[in-house]
């Protein structure tokens, strides 16, 4: 498994490298088969993890935050089992995407997708997100953990499949991190 640490903006140390172990041992095991690759990213938010979770934990509108998302349509209502269909904005090599919500935990802030299908080469894709508060430069912060499993597409290596999957999971924490960073800044200023 490859692992991605976006370096912490506040410090923190060992503490909080020891924190992103821990929550990626308990949170974030895949395991990976032959044909597959899986990895894990972490990504530092300057905002407090009740804002940045009810950003995450909205399956129904993952376009809040993601930017290759242009439109998502439920089948029913949102619970795990539900399925989603989203529409992927040009520029990207595919235009469709079904998933399905596998978990969502609102307690432990954690919320796992698996794709069923679309017109992309994502197959066996499935993604564990998990949200933990920290201390960041001297306020309320917010620790992310993305990983994923996914199959290496025929023709493709296992180092192309997870450098492509892991620049669009960078892409949507980076657009996470400042939507939630411009939602604190403006609660701040009530």
């Amino acid at each position: 498994m490859n692992s991605t640490m976006e370096a912490g903006v506040g410090g923190g140390g060992a503490a909080a490298v020891a924190t992103e172990f821990l929550q990626i041992r308990l949170n974030h095991r895949h395991d990976p088969k032959e044909n597959q690759c899986s990895s894990v990213l972490v990504k530092h938010i300057k905002a407090p993890v009740h804002l940045v979770w009810s950003l995450v934990r909205r399956f129904d509108q993952p376009q809040k935050y993601k930017p290759f998302v242009s439109r998502c349509v439920m089948k029913g209502d949102v619970g795990i089992g539900s399925v989603r269909e989203v529409d992927v904005k040009s520029g990207l090599p595919a235009t469709t995407s079904t998933e399905r919500l596998e978990l969502l935990d609102d307690d432990d802030h954690i919320l796992g997708i698996k794709i069923l299908g679309g017109d992309h080469r994502l197959k066996n894709y499935s993604s564990v997100v998990t949200v933990h508060p920290e201390v960041i430069d001297g306020r309320a912060g917010t620790m992310v953990i993305e990983s994923f499993v996914v199959d290496v597409p025929e023709g493709n290596t296992r180092d192309e499949t997870c450098y492509f999957v892991e620049a669009l999971i960078r892409c949507n924490l980076k657009s996470l991190s400042n939507v939630c960073e411009r939602m604190a800044a403006d609660l701040d200023r009530i």
